[in-house]
């Protein structure tokens, strides 16, 4: 890629992306920007959630990794649904998901339907993401995919900002059933306007689904989160047994889905095309995104637990605290995506991975009595390393593929996102849990008892993000045309 060195960073000149090729982009990010608004809201309501319902910890915490596995079920089938069906009725069909299940949600009478409201929920949202990346990979040109990426990452980062903030300020005067009242309407505008203006993008062909492939995909991705969900819990062996059984079946679905999808390959019949990973370049990015998003998503859910249970602060306070990071790294997305379109992966990826890793390791100290300015710091600083991590890892990873794999590419790359962001969370919580009940068993208060179990698991994230800190040199940004790459026989 030419480029015109001023001093600073390098201007890049870069074709323009047609106006309703646009159009569809934008209606993709909001679409997206609703389905993480409601994901995020979730984190600050689960407290009440546990005390309104009467559900322990462990139990509450299913609605968000339940929601996360799903998606992580849904994923690996939006290589074949993005082939096979257009972009208009992905579109429609996954909004519709999404609302009705924000309705069920609306007017579930307890935990169980609740719960299957989330479900239905992450349903769409699992296509939502792969829809919206592989679009961005087919129409922007190269040159500018960072910068799309960058909105994606602002998308990404807003509603998180948003999400915890109107939680807290909801639950202070209403009833959680608010949360999903507030987020039904936008998400049938959103509808509405995909079925006024949504138009097809690329060519679809006639791909046979396999069945197996699905089944094996649901039974080795939910019986590892769940294994991981059953240890620790009320301190009780029958959890840690339930644990271990369910990590080994779903180790072996994992190796019986990788093995069917491998033989079916060979005749481009695969539910999720493994030949991705034989691009280096994109296996390494995929496993620090995995890495990043174990961290991440873990922390994230473990944080508002910690602030409402151990440092005392009720839930819009607790939201507060994450809005100026949340914030900050929405705003940088874009300008990171020029960054990296100027510059490549490594001057944003190894500072980025190295400032969320300094974030997690400060985490694992607070206490009771840390000091809110303290949090806040920590988690703008964080915010603004997992702003320089994503937009290279997301851009990295899917333009070193060759554009018959984009919708593959993507799919696992959610997959595998979804997957480590479920286990961080159900392992984090878990360890919280666990060390909080056994505190309490011993007649300690909440607080005192649930601060050695936060210092632990954060300090376990902390740990888990040092392997992208490590692989992060080895991310480099792809030639703009990988097609002709591989023509030419590299």
């Amino acid at each position: 890629m030419a480029t015109t060195s001023t001093g600073s960073v390098p201007t890049v000149k870069a074709p323009m992306v047609a106006p309703s090729d646009m159009r569809v982009i934008w209606l993709l990010l909001v679409a997206a920007f609703v389905a993480i608004l409601n994901e995020t809201t979730m984190g600050i309501a689960i407290p009440h959630l546990n005390t309104d319902l009467g559900i322990p910890p462990e139990l509450g915490q299913w609605l968000t990794s339940a929601f996360m596995l799903t998606m992580a079920i849904v994923i690996p089938t939006t290589g074949f649904i993005l082939q096979r069906f257009t972009t208009r009725q992905v579109f429609i069909a996954a909004m519709s998901a999404f609302s009705v299940g924000t309705l069920v949600c609306l007017i579930a009478p307890g935990f169980a339907v609740l719960l299957l409201g989330r479900v239905i929920q992450a349903g769409g949202t699992g296509i939502m993401m792969p829809l919206l990346m592989t679009t961005i990979m087919n129409v922007v040109p190269a040159q500018s995919r960072g910068r799309m990426m960058g909105r994606v990452g602002l998308v990404i980062s807003l509603a998180p900002a948003i999400g915890p903030t109107l939680a807290g300020a909801v639950l202070e005067t209403m009833s959680w059933r608010a949360l999903f009242a507030i987020v039904l309407p936008i998400a049938l505008v959103s509808l509405g306007m995909g079925i006024k203006w949504m138009t097809n993008l690329g060519e679809t062909r006639d791909v046979p689904i396999d069945v197996l492939s699905i089944v094996l995909s649901a039974i080795g991705f939910g019986g590892v989160v769940y294994g991981l969900s059953q240890f620790g819990g009320e301190g009780e062996s029958g959890g840690a047994t339930t644990g271990v059984i369910a990590l080994v079946v779903g180790a072996v679905g994992l190796a019986l889905f990788v093995w069917r999808q491998l033989v079916l390959q060979r005749g481009d019949r695969a539910l999720l095309d493994l030949r991705v990973f034989r691009t280096s370049n994109y296996t390494i990015s995929v496993i620090v995104m995995a890495i990043v998003a174990m961290a991440m998503f873990g922390t994230l859910t473990l944080l508002p637990q910690y602030l409402q249970n151990v440092a005392g602060l009720n839930a819009l306070q607790a939201g507060l605290i994450l809005l100026p990071g949340s914030v900050l790294m929405g705003l940088l997305g874009p300008v990171m995506g020029r960054v990296y379109d100027a510059r490549g992966t490594r001057v944003l990826l190894i500072p980025g991975t190295l400032m969320i890793s300094a974030a997690l390791f400060f985490y694992a100290t607070v206490g009771e009595t840390t000091a809110w300015w303290l949090l806040v710091i920590s988690q703008t600083f964080m915010s603004v390393g997992l702003a320089m991590s994503f937009t290279p890892l997301f851009s990295s990873s899917l333009g070193s593929l060759r554009r018959h794999l984009y919708s593959h590419g993507s799919a696992a790359l959610n997959t595998i996102q979804q997957v480590g962001g479920a286990a961080g969370v159900a392992l984090l919580i878990v360890v919280y849990s666990s060390v909080l009940h056994a505190g309490e068993q011993q007649g300690l208060e909440t607080a005192a008892a649930g601060a050695p179990g936060a210092r632990l698991a954060f300090l376990i994230a902390a740990l888990i993000s040092l392997g992208a800190v490590a692989l992060s040199p080895f991310v480099r940004k792809p030639a703009d045309d990988v097609d002709a790459q591989f023509a030419g026989g590299h």
